[in-house]
């Protein structure tokens, strides 16, 4: 399996970007999908991730209700809608899979994101 993660870039507070997740290899709608991040100083920490073949998503505290995971099979990618942006929201993004059933077995390379005040 190979993660390209990409659509990162630069906004100011209250923007919007769309991560996109395209996986090669194998289909992604068989196992876990999710997106990290990690901001300069921080740990990486989990943001979101879907289980669709048990209808499950997860999002962390700091994104719910602003952050949304979609999915379009045909293009075997998983995108992140990221809506009223923060400047804590400041991360390098990284998207993974759990193909294994024991953690994150595969990542993208990740993509900058920068939100100003």
């Amino acid at each position: 399996v190979q993660l390209q993660a990409s659509g990162g870039g630069s906004v100011q507070a209250g923007g919007s970007l769309r991560l996109s997740c395209a996986a090669s290899g194998r289909t992604f709608s068989n196992f876990v999908m999710a997106w990290f991040r990690q901001a300069p100083g921080k740990e990486r920490e989990s943001i979101a991730s879907a289980n669709w073949s048990r209808g499950s998503t997860y999002y962390a505290d700091s994104v719910k209700g602003r952050f949304i995971l979609s999915r379009d099979n045909a293009k075997n990618t998983v995108y992140l809608q990221m809506n009223s942006l923060k400047p804590e929201d400041t991360a390098v993004y990284y998207c993974a899979a759990a193909v294994s059933g024991r953690g994150f077995d595969y990542w993208g390379q990740g993509t900058q994101v920068t939100v100003s005040s």
